[in-house]
């Protein structure tokens, strides 16, 4: 969430103090839910990185039929550039897959141009451009 907010501020909500434990206890809510899938990377007994991806049905608002939509990918700064990204991708598109998903979904922010790199690498093309207007009072 910081991340996208210090790319474009206007379009992304800031990050609070309780983001981190609110968004954790969201997670935490998803662990048992059939089309959800959470994968954690860890190093000795360090997070360093999750996905957050699910199975989803027909979508008319995003014209496209059944997918895996990935979520989240989130990779600690301080592991970044390691292949962290790399192997939670790879494992994420693998858990899709085995759900019997013959498409994956994603957006990643405009200014992101390394999770763009990554996502390009690993097969993703652009698809849908969002476009958004502040409307000043």
């Amino acid at each position: 969430m910081r991340l996208h907010h210090d790319l474009d501020p206007d379009r992304f909500i800031p990050a609070t103090p309780r983001t981190e434990r609110s968004y954790g206890s969201f997670l935490g809510t998803q662990l048992d839910e059939p089309a959800i899938i959470i994968l954690v990377a860890e190093q000795g007994s360090e997070v360093i990185g999750y996905s957050y991806s699910g199975l989803e049905g027909n979508d008319y608002m995003s014209l496209r039929g059944p997918a895996g939509v990935l979520h989240d990918i989130v990779v600690d700064p301080a592991h970044r550039g390691n292949g962290v990204g790399q192997t939670l991708l790879d494992a994420t598109l693998v858990a899709i897959k085995a759900r019997g998903a013959t498409q994956v979904v994603l957006s990643t922010a405009e200014r992101n141009e390394s999770a763009q790199r990554l996502f390009t690498r690993a097969g993703f093309r652009p698809t849908m451009i969002e476009m958004t207007r502040e409307l000043k009072r």
